[in-house]
Formats: C-alpha cells, sequence, structure tokens
C-alpha cells in the first residue's frame, strides 16, 4: 500500500528510493515491486539512466479516496502512547510518508497528538502489558484457525481444549478472547492464557456473528453478575450529576414523582457495599426500598453520630 501511494504522489520511484522511504533493503523494495506487477497492479520499469518504475497511465489506486479527516483518524493510533502494537506503529508510520503532501503534514502532526493514560488519578502507575501470547491469537483470528488452548481459570485450575477463536476485545487494560467450544461460545481473559497452538484447521464461524453486538451481550452479563443487588431510590434534580458520575450504567433513571424527585434504580455489589457509596448522597438521594440498604445507612448514620457527634 505505501509502495502504491508513493507511485501516485511522484509518478515514478526508483528501487532506491522505496528503500529509503519504508526503511527496506533495496532487495526487498524491488521484490515488493515485482510482487505488485506479479499481482496484476498496473506498474511497470523503466530500464537505464533516469528510469524507474511507474503506474500505467497514472493509475490510481482506491486508497487514493482517503479524506483528511480519514487520514488523521488513521494516524492517530500511530502515536507513541496509543494502544497499538509496535507492527501497526511501525507500518502507519512507513505508510504516512507516502501519504499525498496536503494530508501528510496533519497526519503527522495526528500521530504525537493524543496520550492514553489508563491510570486513574491516585492510582499506582503500573503500566499494563500486552499478554503473552496476544499476537498469536489475533493471528489465528485473522486466518481463521482453530487454536489448541491452555487456560488457567480464576481458582488457578488449568484445562486445555480446542477453541474456534471469534474475535478479541480490549476492556481498559485487559484483553480477551471470544471463541466457539464445545461447550458454546465462551469469554477467555488473554493474560490467562497458558498455551496457545494454532491446528491449521479452519475456524466455524457462525453466520450471523457480530463482535460487537456479541461483546455487548458478554459485558451486560458480566456487569450483572458482578452488582446483582437492585434497589430503587428517589432522587433531587440537582443530585442527578453527581449521582450519575458515581455510578456510571449501574444507574437506570426513571420517571418523576410529584414533588420533582427522580426515580432511579441502582445496582450494587450487596447491600453494605452500597449503603457505603451512598451515604455520601444523603443530602440528594432517599433509598425508597429494599429495607436492607436502608438499615445499612442508619447503622452508619448511628455509627458517624457516635464517633463525630
Amino acid at each position: 500500500m505505501a509502495i502504491l501511494l508513493l507511485l501516485q504522489q511522484r509518478e515514478q520511484v526508483t528501487a532506491a528510493e522505496v528503500s529509503r522511504e519504508l526503511e527496506v533493503s533495496e532487495r526487498t523494495a524491488r521484490r515488493d515491486l515485482d510482487a505488485l506487477a506479479m499481482a496484476g497492479v498496473p506498474v511497470y520499469s523503466m530500464q537505464g539512466r533516469g528510469g524507474g518504475w511507474r503506474l500505467v497511465g497514472g493509475a490510481r489506486t482506491d486508497l487514493s479516496g482517503l479524506t483528511a479527516s480519514e487520514a488523521r483518524a488513521l494516524f492517530l493510533v500511530a502515536g507513541p502512547a496509543s494502544a497499538a502494537t509496535p507492527a501497526v506503529k511501525a507500518a502507519l508510520r512507513k505508510l504516512v510518508q507516502a501519504l499525498p503532501e496536503p494530508f501528510r503534514v496533519q497526519a503527522e502532526a495526528a500521530a504525537s497528538a493524543l496520550v492514553t493514560d489508563p491510570q486513574r488519578w491516585g492510582s499506582s502507575r503500573i503500566e499494563p502489558r500486552p499478554p503473552r501470547f496476544l499476537d498469536e491469537l489475533q493471528d489465528a483470528v485473522i486466518r481463521g484457525v482453530q487454536v489448541r488452548l491452555g487456560y488457567v481459570d480464576g481458582t488457578g485450575a488449568e484445562t486445555e481444549r480446542t477453541v474456534h477463536p471469534l474475535g478479541i476485545v480490549a476492556k481498559g487494560p485487559s484483553w480477551y478472547l471470544v471463541a466457539s467450544t464445545d461447550a458454546g461460545q465462551r469469554t477467555f481473559r488473554i493474560d490467562r492464557v497458558s498455551s496457545a497452538e494454532p491446528t491449521g484447521d479452519p475456524v466455524h464461524r457462525p453466520e450471523d456473528f457480530d463482535l460487537a453486538e456479541s461483546w455487548r451481550e458478554i459485558a451486560d452479563a458480566v456487569d450483572r453478575r458482578r452488582t446483582p443487588l437492585e434497589i430503587q431510590a428517589v432522587c433531587t434534580p440537582s443530585g442527578m450529576g453527581r449521582l450519575r458520575m458515581m455510578l456510571g450504567d449501574r444507574l437506570e433513571v426513571g420517571g418523576s414523582t410529584t414533588d420533582g424527585r427522580i426515580e432511579v434504580v441502582i445496582r450494587g455489589y450487596n447491600e453494605y457495599a452500597l449503603a457505603g457509596e451512598l451515604a455520601g448522597m444523603v443530602e440528594w438521594l432517599e433509598i425508597t426500598g429494599p429495607p436492607g440498604v436502608r438499615d445499612q445507612l442508619a447503622s452508619i448514620g448511628n455509627a458517624l453520630v457516635e464517633l463525630y457527634g
């Protein structure tokens, strides 16, 4: 792709120029130029002084359809702090040199315009590392081959099974493999994978499988398991912003009551944990049910009065 864009930009290139621009050897540049011609791309070579490689009749590739905003968006992932793999970053840094001149400056600026900091304020500065078998599993998904997977679950038990990789999802600093197994669709944390050996057998991919939709269903199910408790409450309009910021997608907003407050449903891990979270919202929030959380809040209040009253 980079060579094609270079040919479009300059009309004629030599193997030495391709080598210098894309940081490969001249032998590799000549091999790739020959490969383009053999693949049917209308490219030809001119021998002798002033010779080089050209596209027949100034032919264009569909990659020239990139708009300036699309080029900027593409190269945002090439920055030093992005989550892209080193191979992706290196490829994009080479490709940016082949962009048409009007796009190149902005694409280069985009590559250094974004910093991703996954750490919350006050948290430790441990930098997450890509899991060991991420590249192998990505390759299996792309090539559509089954994998003999070794896996250590949350209890430390290790198992081995053959899976059909369907897709990979990054959620925060964690990576997950979505795969079909003999027991149905399963999700595996890639940092718990102990071995990954491609079998060469083709993946059986469900015709209606959509990775984004499947992950939404998985994430919803996980959230429900992590926060099985639901409570009802009413909140003043002035407290809704604070409540949304604190609870995120654990908050469901309903209608208004006769006194102008807003009905909400809140999910949490258990009564004690949820009462501890909501104790600071007493000025705006009233828990209406179930009684267990109200009792926990009353207990917290009594303890505070005893200690500080």
